[in-house]
């Protein structure tokens, strides 16, 4: 097998995300935290009664220098939300709701909002600077093995390669995710449909045509929308599960029409 002609054929464009240091206060500004800037009669998505908590939003002008494949909006304000009290695994349907994404068009209308009366102490995230930068991104061998099952066993050797890309894993928009656990794309296929997939007895109770289908085209019909690491500023941490990461994905076709109302989110972690 060819593997570095495949790896470059399967080469993505991702933005890379450094998030660190306090940030000023500028509407529809990039940035992580604070108070998300929001249109009149904008309401507060909920999970299981709790406010989603507001971790960053992006100004899509600001981006389109990076986004070199032109996925993401060229306008208007893009904004992520996360119940991060719970934190969802993102494995049972039920988590439906607990990460939501919204492309705000018009950013004349738009303005710093008042967080929800019932929000908690916690809930507030301190402003931060996120620097943006383009980068190459390549499939993990988790994502590989999905198209090469074998590619597992030619690699067993390689475990230094594998650790050494851990430590470059990174927060950033599209691409190819960092994987932690297991390859993703089918199981936000299957549960985004209403199967539960804690473990492999689940996945076994799935019809075998529609987990089939899900295992052999998912990886080409879902892609990476966010990955977000611990972010860190000053007293500040924010950690998912045991130093893990958030992963938004959609399907390339949402992507394409600019629709983030079906974003589907895996948090994994050591």
């Amino acid at each position: 097998m060819e593997l570095n002609k495949e790896l470059e054929r399967m080469q993505r464009n991702s933005i890379v995300l450094k998030i660190g240091r306090n940030e000023k206060y500028k509407l529809c500004g990039t940035r992580f935290g604070g108070k998300p800037d929001l249109p009149p009669g904008f309401e507060w998505p909920y999970f299981r009664k709790r406010p989603l908590s507001f971790l960053a939003q992006f100004n899509c002008e600001e981006l389109t220098q990076y986004d070199t494949e032109h996925l993401l909006p060229d306008h208007g304000l893009l904004s992520f939300f996360y119940e991060t009290d719970t934190q969802c695994w993102g494995f049972d349907p039920k988590d439906k709701g607990c990460a939501r994404v919204f492309w705000f068009e018009d950013l004349s209308v738009l303005k710093a909002a008042s967080f929800p009366e019932d929000a908690g102490e916690d809930f507030e995230f301190p402003m931060t600077k996120i620097k943006m930068s383009q980068k190459s991104s390549f499939p993990s061998v988790q994502d590989l093995a999905e198209i090469f099952p074998n590619i597992e066993d030619e690699l067993d050797n390689e475990e230094d390669d594998e650790e050494e890309e851990a430590l470059e894993s990174c927060s950033k928009l599209l691409g190819w995710a960092d994987i932690i656990q297991n390859s993703m794309a089918a199981q936000c296929d299957l549960v985004s449909q209403g199967y539960y997939l804690d473990g492999g007895n689940d996945w076994r109770r799935v019809p075998k045509d529609i987990r089939k289908r899900a295992e052999e085209t998912a990886l080409d019909r879902w892609t990476l929308l966010l990955q977000l690491n611990t972010v860190e500023n000053g007293d500040f941490e924010l950690m998912f599960g045991d130093c893990g990461r958030i992963y938004f994905y959609i399907t390339k076709e949402d992507l394409l029409a600019h629709n983030f109302d079906k974003v589907w989110l895996v948090l994994q972690c050591y």
